[in-house]
């Protein structure tokens, strides 16, 4: 595998596993990511964690990512369905120690 590429397992709303394979030199967030390959994400704010619409389940390979920041906190907080394992995909930025991490897409679309 070429050191710059990771494979994630993504979750679609409706329960369908697919497996991406992610540059990690390529400085998208992963809500960039994942428009780019085609899933429905709302994405209102553009990426500045204001408006939670990229919310994602980390299902495997929470501890491999960077913690979370105080806003992206304050905004995960108004979610009536977020838990210790959810995340916002515009603030995740894949690095090859979160090759394998799987997620399941929770975010709103409207």
């Amino acid at each position: 595998m070429d050191n710059n590429l990771i494979n994630i397992t993504v979750i679609d709303r409706e329960g369908t596993e697919n497996m991406l394979e992610i540059p990690t030199d390529i400085n998208l967030s992963l809500m960039e990511i994942l428009r780019a390959s085609e899933y429905e994400i709302l994405a209102t704010c553009g990426g500045m964690a204001l408006c939670a619409t990229c919310h994602v389940e980390v299902i495997e390979g929470l501890e491999s990512l960077a913690s979370a920041s105080d806003q992206e906190l304050d905004m995960l907080d108004t979610l009536p369905d977020a838990d210790d394992q959810s995340r916002l995909a515009c603030q995740l930025y894949l690095q090859n120690c979160n090759n394998g991490i799987k997620i399941k897409i929770k975010g709103a679309l409207q």
